[in-house]
């Protein structure tokens, strides 16, 4: 019989990763598999249809997910029973350990004989190594994005592998930026700025208002200023909204446009996340914000050990990428470290070298970093239940 996989990703980032997860699976096996699980447009896009709507899930912050507690809880009630019945040959869970680290602690505690495995490890070095025992004693095995991660879970008798980020898959990749002005009517030489305000509503309700003082005093710094906003379907309506108003000419597209939105645009103002890896392998210049409930701040910054919040600075240990967090967001801030940017200088070419240099630490050569992810799964479904008709990988 094909062999199911079940998935979960709680966000749009981890839906990227699942669904790349997913094509390597399928170019491994030849199609011989079958998914079921949670994800979003990036996961559907590859044959899965989702339980419930990914938007569900995604949201982040202590403040913010205690409204949402009682529909979270539900969804955790109807994966358990969906996963009960489809009884699949290997549960995947992708990140958002909030969530997923709840299935599989559910699942432990009936007994489930499932083989598990989870994509993307918990940032023990950034937070507290206690969540490392905590993982170890709920799931089988460990696929890290970071070379340093697995030590942390190995210590506690998890298998951990460093697979790499499947984003640098993109490295080299065709894109047209060209053509995306010229679809969108925005002049070869007019200055477009890149506005990413998440993929949470938590988050965009937070950054766009900022956001949108920021792109009109960047509009009289650089007069014909025009700003795209590549969204996910998560918060897609909302931002369009959002952004209705706004006195710079604002172009909103999706999933499918957003690379080449990128090599469109001058530079980027984006929420913290795996974003600022997408906009490095694309080579645009960025300017990173976040804002989150006053709560949910006071909470961090007790408990965070790392210098900086953007990956492609925890890679190379400096300030590459520049970071306006909390009270530091703000308008005049963002446009004061955006603006040179803007154009070719010194600030420019230094944050792409240093960008660069991060994707390198980050890359781990050879395969790519999903087909290592999906030999994993798929070594994990041989030895739980025998070949169950797989082909020789």
């Amino acid at each position: 019989m094909t062999p199911l996989v079940y998935i979960i990703a709680g966000e749009p980032s981890g839906d990227i990763l699942a669904a790349r997860l997913i094509k390597a699976l399928k170019e491994l096996t030849g199609g011989q598999i079958r998914f079921a699980g949670i994800g979003g447009e990036a996961m559907r896009a590859e044959g899965l249809p989702s339980l419930f709507p990914q938007a569900d899930l995604a949201v982040m912050g202590f403040a913010e997910v205690v409204p949402r507690i009682p529909k979270i809880l539900r969804r955790l009630k109807e994966t358990l029973a969906d996963i009960e019945a489809k009884q699949p040959a290997l549960i995947v869970t992708v990140d958002s350990w909030g969530f997923t680290g709840r299935v599989a602690k559910a699942l432990k505690e009936k007994g489930s004989t499932i083989p598990r495995l989870h994509y993307v490890a918990p940032m023990v070095w950034a937070w507290k190594e206690k969540r490392a025992r905590a993982l170890a004693e709920r799931v089988h095995a460990l696929l890290c994005l970071l070379p340093n991660e697995p030590a942390y879970f190995e210590r506690h008798g998890l298998r951990a592998v460093h697979v790499g980020h499947s984003v640098l898959e993109r490295r080299g990749q065709q894109t047209d930026g060209q053509g995306f002005r010229r679809r969108h009517g925005i002049a070869p030489t007019a200055p477009l700025l890149c506005v990413l305000p998440g993929s949470r509503t938590s988050e965009t309700s937070r950054l766009l208002p900022v956001f949108a003082e920021a792109a009109a005093l960047m509009a009289d710094r650089f007069p014909g200023l025009r700003v795209v906003v590549p969204s996910v379907e998560t918060v897609a309506e909302p931002v369009r909204r959002a952004v209705a108003d706004w006195t710079v000419p604002v172009l909103v597209v999706g999933t499918d446009e957003k690379w080449d939105a990128f090599a469109a645009s001058d530079a980027a103002l984006a929420a913290s996340g795996t974003v600022a890896l997408e906009l490095a392998v694309s080579k645009v210049p960025m300017v990173i914000a976040y804002r989150v409930a006053p709560l949910t701040a006071m909470l961090v910054r007790r408990l965070l050990t790392i210098k900086y919040v953007c990956l492609l600075n925890l890679l190379v240990d400096r300030l590459v990428v520049p970071e306006l967090l909390q009270e530091n967001c703000t308008p005049l801030n963002l446009v004061g470290e955006l603006a040179p940017l803007m154009r070719d200088g010194r600030e420019r070419r230094l944050q792409l070298e240093g960008c660069a240099e991060a994707l390198d630490a980050l890359g781990v050569g050879g395969e790519a970093p999903s087909l290592r992810a999906a030999r994993e799964a798929l070594a994990m479904i041989r030895a739980g239940s025998g070949t169950n008709g797989l082909p020789s990988t």
